[in-house]
């Protein structure tokens, strides 16, 4: 159980240094202005940011993330590992039940801090350096939006983010554990590092596939208010009026830089978790071994 905990730490941090300039890409992409634009797609976004900004500013709103990511796969590996014991049986329906028990719990977590990374990657936007900054770091901006708005303030957009967490981690566990079975990823296997990667890359992109239209809206959602006044009511509002001024093409913004960012972070997260819990796990069995054999040992030195 424990072991299910720290595995998931130390993949979900490996997985946020990997992935969040696609990440600040794709944020960028969502919630621009249809009738102003300042990307016109994910490489021109990437090079603009790079270009005005520097590298550093792909890596804006990064703590909330490290901080939040980080203990939010621990919270994921580690329910998802506990729903499976309780429901007992390792089947397909089962995975997806357990994977979407892990989403729905994560989202207390998830919410607040993706609200904190998406104001954090929108602040100072085209600049070098910000002339004037709202916030000066992840906690400084959840902390402000609470003073502002209250409690709902900082869990702004939980409703989509629930809509989105809960089936999409049940695809992604499946997919996952499907692939891993028909790629056949035994510990002794010499290729299981690529099989690994490339069943936790193919799961990561296979989850954002399945539930990205809902992200957009949730990132408009949370993206809104900043430097002006809000622009929508709420996610009926946030969905007509997206629809009005951009077509279905809205629903897809981004989604380019973010399966780009879906492989390598997910194939990086769910190859070191388990190959971190298959080698925790071999340590354990080779302990109860030599235990084992102490017995005998004394024995027959008496």
């Amino acid at each position: 159980m424990a072991m299910d905990f720290v595995a998931g730490c130390i993949g979900g941090a490996a997985g946020v240094l990997v992935g969040h300039p696609f990440d600040t890409v794709k944020v960028r992409l969502q919630v621009q202005s249809v009738d102003k634009p300042l990307y016109r797609g994910t490489y021109h976004c990437f090079q603009s940011i790079v270009r005005q900004e520097s590298m550093l500013g792909l890596y804006k709103g990064i703590g909330s993330p490290m901080m939040g990511l980080t203990f939010i796969n621990a919270i994921v590996f580690g329910v998802q590992g506990n729903a499976m014991r309780m429901l007992g049986a390792d089947t397909p329906l089962h995975q997806f039940l357990a994977g979407a028990a892990a989403g729905l719990i994560q989202c207390v977590i998830c919410c607040p801090m993706e609200l904190a990374k998406t104001r954090m990657q929108m602040q100072g936007t085209g600049e070098k350096c910000a002339s004037r900054k709202m916030y000066r770091n992840s906690l400084d901006c959840l902390i402000r939006i609470h003073r502002k708005e209250g409690v709902r303030g900082i869990n702004r957009g939980m409703v989509t983010t629930v809509i989105r967490e809960t089936p999409g981690f049940g695809v992604y566990f499946l997919t996952y554990d499907t692939l891993s079975r028909a790629l056949g990823c035994d510990s002794d296997d010499g290729y299981i590092i690529p099989k690994l990667l490339l069943a936790g890359g193919m799961s990561g992109m296979a989850s954002w596939i399945s539930t990205y239209p809902v992200d957009v809206i949730k990132s408009r959602l949370q993206a809104d208010g900043v430097g002006g006044a809000n622009r929508y009511d709420g996610i009926v509002d946030c969905v007509r009026q997206s629809w009005r001024r951009e077509g279905w093409r809205t629903f897809t913004r981004g989604l380019t830089s973010t399966l780009l960012r879906a492989f390598p972070v997910n194939a990086t997260t769910f190859a070191t978790v388990t190959l971190f819990l298959m080698y925790m796990r071999e340590d354990a069995d080779s302990m109860k071994d030599c235990e084992a054999m102490r017995p005998s040992l004394q024995h027959s030195s008496l």
